[in-house]
């Protein structure tokens, strides 16, 4: 499993606007092989924001990134007024 993890800083009062489109973002179609996404809030730097998801599988990320459309997580900042910063993690282990 691979997880992406978006970061950026939400200018204040922009907020509802990443909420939203997030929310948004949860009625449409998945791209294949995403597992699932969290939007976070940094409980010490209250603007910083983080969209967490997780991939079944590098292909299945590398295939949603090469369709030629922005990610969504990336809009979703942008409509807040962010540039997010990209993480990409390789899941060693975990447990439930």
């Amino acid at each position: 499993m691979i997880l992406t993890v978006l970061e950026a800083t939400v200018p204040e009062g922009n907020e509802p606007l990443l909420k939203a489109a997030f929310e948004a973002a949860g009625k449409t179609p998945r791209p294949n092989g995403l597992v699932r996404s969290e939007l976070l809030q940094d409980t010490r730097e209250p603007t910083r924001w983080r969209i967490a998801t997780l991939w079944e599988s590098r292909e299945a990320l590398m295939a949603m990134r090469s369709s030629g459309e922005t990610p969504a997580g990336i809009v979703m900042f942008r409509s807040a007024g962010a540039e997010p910063e990209l993480s990409v993690l390789d899941m060693v282990d975990s447990i439930t």
